[in-house]
């Protein structure tokens, strides 16, 4: 997932009669609970939506075929009750489960789900997410305008749906996890337009009872929905607009449940260091990986010595201190926990006289002029600095571009590129526990186009191939080989040095005194940032 790109969208409020539930009674439920939050929520509708912040409200009022045992990274079917894959892993039939209706009363069938991939796939939705379903059959017919529909996806009957891919795929059923194969009703989707976003209505464990954008948004408990013993809560009100330090003072006194944004980085250390607030703390080890790119199309980073002697000017303890040691430091694109990390792996050490010899080499012994860009939030200009710091020493001035974070990924993503970005803020947190998600659209040749996540503009076509055959890999019993196979491409990537690999960042909020749950709820692996369906009160 990324970190992610974030939306506009016009004023806008839908009242809670919609679902005749008062808002106002369900935020004063003592079992609902209160959520803040800095940015508004861009869009609801899973197949838009793709920032960190929404991931787990429209995995609240969505479902996938295939879900996740709650707190883990241990798939599970979802809406489908059950699944069959083929011999050579290309035809994954799937059954539905009975029982399932939307919140609008209907019974979901076969055919949302054909509906729902196809709505995805269809240039026309604009779908950031589309190219999770490139496998299926027929993905490039829809994409290039010479189809209408997915000749994959086939409707054996009303609960039954088989789909083919072209070829073998081994984070396919990670993808249905995902939000953008989330299943959507044809008639809701019509009716609202372009504005689906807005009047989400899905199978999930919550439903939409009010949202006035800028302020608040209110979600109910769906007393129909499919898995018996959720959700726990009564419902959740999203206040919006609240910065961080304001949200943490107002956990603190009892007023809010969550901050959503966490602990703010300028009260870490006050908070840790108060024992009665500290107990309250929830930590949690992410999918994550921030780090350095450096545009290796264009001069003088089209040079590999140039970008090995970048990876040796960089201190990352130091940076690790910057955040109050809420990270560890990286040596590999694939954070620790991942599938596919290569443990022992030492990557590039710091060591500013091998940087400057390096330089010297590549024929920059009195170093050189670049750009630096930063999203201007609070603690990337700071590390931002560091880095800058850092670079000075080998001689590499680097000129700070602090901007906003859409202002930052349009610079990166452009057909040009930029220089050098510090990812923080918008570092790589997993779409889904697989190592293939932090090479195809960050590393991969695919996403260096323009509008890409590769903001390294880094391509290695024999990369891509030895990617391309562990993801064949879809036997179970071959996880160990294709997890050995990924951490030779990894090897691959950083012997080409398109980045520097800084933190692996852990996460850490607060929760009331009055919530209960696991820990591991709150800062979910694959439900970014939580996972509203089961946390609970007490």
């Amino acid at each position: 997932m990324t970190s992610l790109l974030k939306r506009s969208a016009a004023a806008f409020a839908i009242t809670a009669s919609l679902l005749s539930v008062p808002a106002a009674a369900l935020a004063q439920d003592g079992n609902a609970i209160t959520v803040t939050y800095k940015d508004d929520i861009a869009t609801l509708d899973p197949a838009i939506g793709y920032d960190w912040q929404n991931f787990s409200m429209i995995k609240a009022i969505f479902d996938g075929l295939m879900d996740y045992e709650p707190g883990t990274a241990t798939l599970r079917p979802g809406l489908a009750e059950s699944y069959e894959i083929s011999p050579d892993g290309k035809v994954f039939t799937f059954k539905l489960r009975d029982g399932v209706q939307f919140h609008n009363g209907r019974a979901m069938t076969a055919e949302d789900v054909k509906y729902s991939f196809e709505r995805t796939v269809n240039p026309a939705t604009q779908s950031p997410g589309a190219g999770f379903l490139g496998s299926i059959e027929g993905f490039d017919a829809m994409q290039g305008g010479t189809a209408t529909e997915l000749s994959g996806v086939r409707i054996l009957d009303p609960k039954t749906v088989e789909v083919t891919l072209s070829r073998p795929d081994a984070t396919f059923l990670s993808v249905m996890a995902l939000n953008f194969s989330f299943i959507v009703p044809k008639e809701e989707v019509e009716k609202s337009g372009a504005d689906f976003g807005r009047n989400p209505v899905g199978t999930g464990a919550f439903k939409l009872a009010e949202w006035t954008l800028g302020q608040r948004l209110v979600l109910a408990k769906n007393a129909d929905y499919y898995r018996e013993g959720a959700p726990k809560l009564d419902g959740i009100t999203f206040e919006i607009g609240q910065e961080p330090v304001v949200s943490l003072l107002r956990v603190q006194n009892g007023e809010v449940d969550v901050p959503g944004d966490g602990i703010p980085p300028a009260k870490f250390r006050e908070v840790m260091g108060d024992p009665g607030q500290a107990t309250q703390v929830v930590e949690g080890v992410q999918l994550h990986t921030g780090y350095i790119t450096m545009n290796t199309k264009a001069a003088p980073f089209d040079d590999l010595k140039v970008r090995q002697a970048v990876n040796m000017a960089i201190n990352k303890d130091r940076i690790v201190q910057i955040i109050n040691g809420r990270a560890t430091p990286a040596n590999q694109p694939l954070p620790p926990t991942m599938p596919g990390y290569v443990e022992g792996f030492e990557g590039y050490r710091y060591d500013v006289e091998g940087a400057k010899k390096l330089l010297a080499e590549a024929g920059h012994e009195g170093g050189f002029e670049t750009e630096l860009f930063v999203a201007n939030v609070d603690p990337q200009p700071r590390i931002a600095q560091a880095i800058q710091q850092d670079l000075a020493a080998v001689g590499i001035k680097a000129s700070l571009q602090s901007l906003a974070q859409a202002n930052v990924i349009a610079a990166g993503s452009s057909a040009e590129g930029a220089p050098m970005i510090w990812s923080g803020g918008m570092a790589w947190i997993a779409d889904f526990p697989d190592p293939s998600n932090f090479y195809g659209p960050i590393l991969g040749c695919a996403g260096a186009a323009e509008g890409g996540w590769n903001w390294a503009k880094y391509c290695n076509e024999a990369l891509d191939e030895k990617a391309a055959a562990a993801d064949a890999m879809v036997d179970p019993g071959q996880a160990a080989e294709r997890a050995a196979a990924w951490g030779e491409v990894y090897k691959g990537v950083m012997a080409d040095a398109p980045w520097v690999p800084v933190f692996n960042e852990k996460r850490y909020t607060m929760r009331s005194a009055r919530m209960g749950g696991d820990d591991a709820l709150y800062i979910d692996p694959v439900n970014t940032p939580m996972n509203y369906r089961y946390v609970e009160t007490k």
